[in-house]
């Protein structure tokens, strides 16, 4: 039997050899997709905007003929260190998903940030231990640049 990838190369597997085969390139997929915000969302705000970007991509002609079920928001999956992540899905037509989904990624920045709401990302806080030290650290920095020799200790 000869199996071709969805990147192109074919594989052959003597009939002898095969056991269960799984067929993921008929009548239709479902795509699963996660994004992380920020812990000050307004949870049915971001399922509106999901689900009008759904709208919006079952509407682009480029597109429509391969949804099968537009996106929707199916919830909060979890709380993280640093965000919340909301998972989503839609129903396309086998090797469709992949374009469908950035193209969903692309809209669902650009509506987000429309309604301001937040992607979240980790960040790390850096604070010293009062204010003197970095401001005696710009001193020196511009000691520096004016060509005079930093003070001793620093």
């Amino acid at each position: 039997m000869k199996l071709r990838h969805h990147r192109g190369p074919i594989f052959t597997v003597p009939y002898g050899q095969l056991g269960a085969v799984e067929n993921m390139s008929r009548d239709w997929v479902i795509d699963k997709m996660s994004i992380n915000v920020t812990y000050d969302i307004d949870l049915d705000l971001a399922k509106k905007v999901i689900k009008q970007v759904g709208k919006e991509l079952a509407a682009d002609p480029e597109f429509a003929p391969n949804i099968i079920e537009p996106l929707k928001m199916q919830g909060v999956e979890q709380f993280g260190e640093f965000a919340i992540q909301l998972r989503m899905k839609m129903m396309t037509r086998p090797g469709e998903q992949f374009v469908i989904r950035r193209k969903a990624y692309a809209l669902l920045k650009k509506a987000f940030h429309e309604n301001g709401i937040k992607f979240a990302f980790p960040t790390v806080q850096v604070a010293g231990r009062d204010d003197a030290e970095p401001a005696a650290a710009a001193r020196q920095a511009l000691k520096l640049v004016k060509g005079a020799p930093p003070e001793e200790g620093t």
